[in-house]
C-alpha cells in the first residue's frame, strides 16, 4: 500500500482527510516515516484475541485504559472478528433451500408493499434474523450424517449436504445477501408501471424482463472495477455494516464464551423490548412520534405548528420535538444511523438541517417565490395563485409536451421549501466533486497506480487470500451482457431513448462512483443523485418524459445498486464469505428480484388499475410512487427545458451546480492555516445536501436523532470505550430488527397490507387531527 494511503488507513474514518500532524502517532502499531507517512509494524496476533474479549492488548493505551474507537484499524481489529474457518460448508440444503426461499419472499413482499399507501421496506436485518431462525430449525430437523445408520447408508457427500454440521455464519450471510439483493427495489417497475397506466404502452414479457435483470445487473461491472479502492482498503470501513456483522458474529462466533452469551442475550432482551414498544408511537399512542411542548403551550399558531410540528406529514420542521420512535430515531434500515455513523458525519448532517430550518422560515416569512399561496411543505406542483397545477393540461394525447398548451396554463411554480431541497441536491453535486478531488483523489489514485504492484494490507483482506478471487473478466461479460439487455430492451420497449443517451447515463454512473462511493464507504452518506440524472436527461431529450424515465433508471439506480453490490462485498470480505460465493449470491438474487418483480407488478396492475389511477387510492392499494415518478418525468423531461431556462424564476437552479463547486473550499484552506481546529471535521457535500431535508416526510425525530448520536458516538464512544466496542453496535442492531419486525407485523396485522386496515380507537395520545396537537394547516 503506499504511502499515502497508509497515512489514511490510521486516520479515524470521519477524519479521513485529516493532515498527517493530526494523526494519532500509537507507537504500538505505527512507525513514523521521514517523508511524513506511517508504515505498519506487525502486530502480534496475542495481542488480537477474540474480539469480544474483555481485555486485550491492542484495545488499551499506555496507561492500561481502553483507548477510544478512533481509526480505520479499530473498526477492523477491535469491532469486528478475524475469526475464520475455511472447513465451513457453505453449498448445502439450508443454503439453497433458505436463499431461493426468502429471496421469493423478498421479491414478492417488496413489489406487493410498493403498491400499498404507506411506505414499507423489506429490511436487511429482518431477512438476516429471520434467516438465522429458519437455519436452526432445518438444523435440528433435517437429519444428516447421523442417519446414515439409520437408513443403512454410507456418511456420503449426500447427507453432509442435507445437514453435515451445526448452521454456520458462511450458510447465513450467503442467504442473507441474496434475500436483500432479491429485495432491492426496481425502478423499472416504475417506468412499466408508468407507461401502463398512464401512456397505455405495456411491453412484453420478454421486454419487462430482461430490462429489470440488465439494469439490475448492469452495475456488476462497475463494482468489480471499483472494489480495489472501495472495497479492500481498510479506510472503506462501510459504518453501516458494523450492526449487521456484530449480529452475525454474536449468533455465530464463541458462542460457548460467557461473554458472547451476555450479548445474544443483550441483544435478544433489547430486540423483544422494542417490538413490544413500537406498538405504542407506531399505532396505540401517535403522539409519541412527536411530542411538542410549544404546540402543546399554543395549540392555533400556525408559525408554532411549521416551526416545532412534525409528527405528520407534512407538517412542521420538528424543532425540539421529542420522538419516541425508534422506526424515526434510528436508521430505519438505511445507510445514516444515530448509533453507528461517525460523530463527525452526523454533526455535517445536524449543521445542514439547522440551516435548512432558518432557509425554509426565512422564504416562506419574506413570501420568497410567491410561496405563502402554497402549502408550507408540498412536493406537488401549483399554479402562482397556490391551486395545484394541471399537468394533463400541457401535454399531447402521447404524453409529450405541446407547447401551446403550455403557452396557455403557464409555468408551474413549487413551494420554496421543495424548491430549496432541489438547489440543495444540485449544490451537492458540485460540492461532493470538489470535496473528493481536495481531500481524496491523490488517496484513491495511489491505490489505482499501485493496485498490480503492491497487495491490499487490510487484516480481512489477508484472511480472504484462501479462497479463490472472482477475475476481472465475469464482471466485465457480465456488464457487456447487461448493457446488449439494456440497449435491445430500451428500443423493443419505445422508450425514445437513442443508444447514446443510454452511454451518457452509465458515464454519469462512472463518473460518479468513486466520487460519492468514496464517501458512502468511509462516513456512510449517499445522497441522490437522482436530480442530476433527471437534469441532464431533460436537457439532452427534451420533451420525452418516457425517454427521461430510462435515462434515470440506467443513469441512477446503477449507480445505488453498485453502491450496494460494494456494501455485499465488504460484508462477504468481513464475514469471510468467499468472493465467488457472494459474486453467485447476487447474481441469483438480481435475477429472482426482476422476475418476480415483474410477475406481481402485472397482477396488481391488472386487478387494480383504476384504484392506482386515482390519486387518493384505497387504504390497501395506492399509485402515489408511480405518480410521483411519472410527475418528476413530466417536470424534468416534458418541462425541464422550459422551466429552468434563464430568465425564468427558477432558472438560476442548474447553475448551483457550480456554486456547490466552491463550497468545500473555505474549510479546505481554513484546515490548511487552522489544522487543529477541526475544519476537517467539516464535511461541506453533506452539509449542502442536507439544506432542503425537512421538505417531506415526518420531521420530529431529528432533534431526539440528534440527542442520540452525541450520546452514542460522542460519550460512549470517548468515555465508555469498553461499552461501546462490545454493545454499542450490537444495540443498534436490536433496536432496528425489533422496529421493522414489527413494522412488518403491523403492516399485516392492522396497518392495511393484509387487505383491511385497522384504526386505533381516538384516545388523548391518538387525537383526531395532528398528534402532536398543533394545528392543523391543511
Amino acid at each position: 500500500m503506499s504511502t499515502a494511503v497508509e497515512t489514511v488507513v490510521q486516520e479515524q474514518p470521519e477524519l479521513l482527510h485529516r493532515e498527517k500532524q493530526d494523526s494519532p502517532a500509537d507507537s504500538n502499531s505505527l512507525n513514523e516515516k521521514e517523508d511524513g507517512g506511517y508504515t505498519h509494524q506487525p502486530i502480534d496476533k496475542d495481542d488480537l484475541g477474540d474480539v469480544y474479549e474483555d481485555v486485550r492488548a491492542i484495545d488499551l493505551d499506555a496507561s492500561g485504559k481502553e483507548k477510544p474507537i478512533q481509526t480505520d484499524e479499530d473498526y477492523a481489529l477491535r469491532l469486528m472478528s478475524l475469526e475464520d474457518d475455511p472447513t465451513l460448508p457453505i453449498w448445502t440444503l439450508r443454503t439453497w433451500f433458505l436463499s431461493l426461499g426468502l429471496s421469493c419472499f423478498a421479491a414478492v413482499l417488496g413489489q406487493l408493499f410498493y403498491f400499498r399507501p404507506q411506505t414499507v421496506y423489506v429490511s436487511g436485518l429482518f431477512l438476516q434474523i429471520i434467516a438465522y431462525f429458519l437455519g436452526k430449525v432445518m438444523e435440528y430437523a433435517i437429519p444428516g450424517p447421523s442417519a446414515a445408520a439409520v437408513f443403512k447408508t454410507r456418511d456420503n457427500r449426500f447427507w453432509r449436504f442435507m445437514n453435515g454440521a451445526p448452521f454456520n455464519i458462511k450458510e447465513h450471510v450467503a442467504i442473507t445477501i441474496m434475500a436483500t439483493t432479491a429485495s432491492d427495489s426496481a425502478v423499472a417497475i416504475s417506468i412499466f408501471a408508468a407507461q401502463d397506466l398512464y401512456y397505455n404502452v405495456k411491453p412484453n414479457a420478454a421486454v419487462g424482463i430482461f430490462t429489470l435483470i440488465g439494469s439490475q445487473l448492469i452495475g456488476y461491472g462497475l463494482a468489480g472495477m471499483a472494489r480495489q479502492f472501495l472495497v479492500y482498503p481498510t479506510w472503506a470501513i462501510y459504518p453501516q455494516l458494523v450492526p449487521t456483522v456484530q449480529l452475525f458474529d454474536a449468533m455465530h462466533r464463541g458462542q460457548g464464551v460467557f461473554l458472547q452469551k451476555k450479548r445474544l442475550r443483550f441483544f435478544w432482551g433489547i430486540f423483544v423490548g422494542i417490538f413490544v414498544w413500537e406498538w405504542f408511537p407506531e399505532y396505540i399512542a401517535p403522539t409519541l412520534t412527536g411530542i411538542s411542548i410549544f404546540c402543546l403551550a399554543d395549540r392555533k399558531s400556525a408559525w408554532v405548528t411549521r416551526i416545532f410540528g412534525g409528527a405528520t406529514g407534512n407538517e412542521g420542521l420538528g424543532l425540539f420535538a421529542l420522538c419516541f420512535d425508534w422506526n424515526y430515531v434510528g436508521s430505519g434500515g438505511g445507510a445514516i444511523g444515530s448509533l453507528f455513523t461517525p460523530i463527525a458525519t452526523q454533526m455535517s448532517l445536524y449543521g445542514g438541517t439547522l440551516v435548512c430550518i432558518i432557509a425554509f422560515c426565512a422564504c416562506y416569512a419574506k413570501n420568497t417565490w410567491n410561496t405563502q399561496n402554497m402549502p408550507f411543505l408540498s412536493q406537488l406542483l401549483f399554479y402562482p395563485n397556490g391551486t395545484e397545477y394541471d399537468q394533463l393540461s400541457i401535454l399531447n394525447p402521447d404524453f409529450t409536451l405541446n407547447e401551446d398548451k403550455l403557452a396557455v396554463q403557464g409555468l408551474p411554480y413549487y413551494a420554496a421549501s421543495y424548491l430549496l431541497y432541489r438547489v440543495s441536491r444540485t449544490m451537492y453535486i458540485g460540492a461532493a466533486i470538489t470535496h473528493f478531488f481536495l481531500w481524496h483523489f491523490k488517496d484513491i489514485w495511489a491505490v489505482v497506480k499501485s493496485a498490480r504492484t503492491e497487495e491490499c494490507q487490510d487484516p480481512h483482506y489477508q484472511k480472504m487470500k484462501v479462497y479463490k478471487e472472482v477475475p476481472w473478466y465475469w464482471y466485465g461479460i457480465t456488464f457487456l451482457a447487461c448493457f446488449a439487455m439494456a440497449l435491445g430492451t430500451s428500443y423493443g420497449a419505445n422508450s425514445g431513448m437513442p443508444w447514446w443517451a443510454l452511454i451518457i447515463s452509465l458515464i454519469i454512473t462512472a463518473v460518479f462512483l468513486p466520487i460519492i462511493g468514496t464517501l458512502f464507504c468511509t462516513v456512510g452518506y449517499q445522497p441522490s443523485i437522482e436530480n442530476l440524472v433527471q437534469m441532464v436527461g431533460g436537457a439532452i431529450m427534451p420533451g420525452k418524459p418516457v425517454a427521461n424515465m430510462y435515462f434515470t433508471l440506467y443513469g441512477w439506480q446503477t449507480y445505488t445498486l453498485t453502491l450496494n453490490l460494494m456494501r455485499d462485498l465488504k460484508l462477504g470480505q468481513y464475514t469471510k464469505l468467499p468472493p465467488r460465493v457472494t459474486f453467485t449470491v447476487q447474481m441469483i438474487g438480481g435475477i429472482i428480484g426482476g422476475l418476480l418483480n415483474y410477475v406481481i407488478m402485472k397482477s396488481v396492475l391488472s386487478a387494480n388499475r383504476a384504484i392506482l389511477l386515482d390519486v387518493q387510492g384505497s387504504n390497501t392499494w395506492s399509485g402515489q410512487q408511480v405518480q410521483s415518478y411519472n410527475t418528476d418525468a413530466i417536470a424534468w423531461g416534458a418541462l425541464g427545458k422550459t422551466l429552468y431556462a434563464p430568465g425564468t424564476p427558477y432558472g438560476f437552479v442548474p447553475f448551483m451546480i457550480i456554486a456547490g463547486l466552491g463550497a468545500p473550499i473555505p474549510f479546505w484552506l481554513l484546515h490548511r492555516y487552522f489544522p487543529k481546529h477541526g475544519w476537517n471535521l467539516v464535511y461541506s457535500p453533506i452539509v449542502v445536501a442536507e439544506l432542503g431535508i425537512l421538505s417531506v416526510g415526518i420531521n420530529s425525530s431529528i432533534f431526539t436523532s440528534f440527542l442520540v448520536a452525541i450520546f452514542s458516538q460522542y460519550y460512549l464512544r470517548k468515555y465508555r470505550p469498553r461499552w461501546f466496542r462490545k454493545y454499542n453496535f450490537l444495540l443498534s442492531a436490536a433496536l432496528d430488527g425489533g422496529t421493522q419486525v414489527m413494522v412488518f407485523v403491523w403492516s399485516f396485522a392492522v396497518g392495511g397490507a393484509g387487505g383491511t386496515a385497522t384504526p386505533f380507537p381516538n384516545w388523548a395520545l391518538n387525537p383526531v387531527g395532528n398528534p402532536d396537537y398543533c394545528a392543523r394547516l391543511t
